[in-house]
């Protein structure tokens, strides 16, 4: 008996670990710093054009002070003021990344989750963008979330502020030369069959302009399960299919006992 039981347990215990997802970690940032989250320093892009400003290529060289910083909530932006609104999602943090200046500069973050079978993979965010000179020089940022698992980018937010206009859309608004988004931007990836138990990865590129002199950088909250935005889940918890693992070798422990007594 005591055989048959060790021989239950361990193979419970292989299932579960089988079907157990890597969470998101810190998603919300409400741990008030980077935990969980792969970030920059800054990196100097002044010979570097839009095109060629991935994270690969900030990581690469980011050999300056980090820009990017954690926010608290009721924190004003510095350059839209009271018109951007909120700088904080949901909770009582988020993160900017790059900072408020000009200079020329650029900055990134990443986050990976494995494994990953949700329902739904949800970020909101906001940016402010100086406009000035074209599309390939002008402040910038490009937010991703690829499947790595098929090597496929799913959502691909890229704006720039290229003084005609053309880099931005509706989502923006116009004030003292900043393009800003006033509204959070809210995005989620539905997870279907197709995509259950993928890794999946969310990357952030924000750059000043190329001629160094006009700032770009962007809030980021809610990376998580929760739909709308919300940021971490309780992700620790063990998923449906892992309770019902659990619960039939509860039951095969109870027969056991049950014919020992018998």
């Amino acid at each position: 008996m005591k055989t048959k039981f060790a021989l239950t347990l361990a193979a419970s215990t292989l299932l579960v670990s089988a079907a157990h997802a890597d969470p998101f970690v810190n998603g919300g940032f409400e741990t008030g710093n980077f935990n969980g989250w792969t970030v920059s320093n800054s990196a100097y892009r002044a010979s570097i054009n839009n095109a060629n400003l991935t994270p690969d290529w900030v990581f690469a060289n980011d050999n300056y002070a980090m820009h990017s910083q954690i926010i608290s909530a009721g924190t004003i932006d510095p350059n839209v003021g009271a018109a951007f609104g909120s700088t904080v999602y949901a909770g009582n943090y988020s993160a900017r990344i790059e900072d408020t200046t000009w200079g020329g500069y650029a900055s990134a973050i990443t986050q990976t989750v494995t494994n990953y079978t949700e329902d739904s993979i949800n970020f909101v965010w906001k940016a402010v963008l100086l406009g000035a000179h074209g599309v390939n020089d002008a402040a910038t940022f490009k937010l991703v979330l690829t499947d790595l698992t098929d090597g496929i980018d799913l959502i691909t937010r890229e704006y720039n502020a290229a003084s005609s206009g053309s880099g931005v859309d509706s989502r923006f608004s116009l004030s003292g030369g900043n393009y800003y988004t006033q509204d959070w931007q809210i995005e989620t990836l539905n997870i279907n069959d197709t995509l259950k138990g993928h890794d999946f990865m969310l990357s952030l590129v924000a750059a000043d302009c190329q001629p160094t002199g006009h700032w770009g950088y962007v809030y980021l909250d809610g990376f998580g399960s929760v739909a709308g935005g919300g940021g971490d889940d309780t992700n620790n918890v063990p998923e449906p299919a892992t309770l019902a693992i659990l619960g039939l070798g509860l039951l095969g422990m109870t027969a056991t006992r049950r014919r020992k007594n018998s």
